[in-house]
């Protein structure tokens, strides 16, 4: 079944040979995610969306994942995060 995750980018790991790795914060938990040159790895996530999600990295940036029915990243929303704040 598709479904999707929203949260934000907490870290972000790149290494030389292009590989990357995405901390991202959902639920009050941390799930990472992994970019690899290497195609053949499971839940390897698309260059295109690793990088995009890279770039929110300490910014007020929310993201919604959406994944497919076998669980492989089909495309991202972003938008500002609405944080209520008190105005005492």
């Amino acid at each position: 079944m598709a479904y999707s995750i929203f949260g934000q980018v907490v870290g972000v790991r790149k290494y030389v040979n292009g590989n990357m790795e995405i901390d991202f914060y959902h639920e009050d938990e941390i799930t990472e995610y992994k970019y690899s040159s290497n195609s053949s790895l499971d839940s390897n996530f698309p260059k295109d969306l690793a990088e995009t999600l890279a770039s929110t990295l300490a910014s007020d940036i929310c993201v919604e994942i959406y994944f497919d029915d076998n669980r492989n990243p089909t495309h991202i929303e972003l938008e500002e995060c609405d944080y209520d704040e008190d105005d005492d």
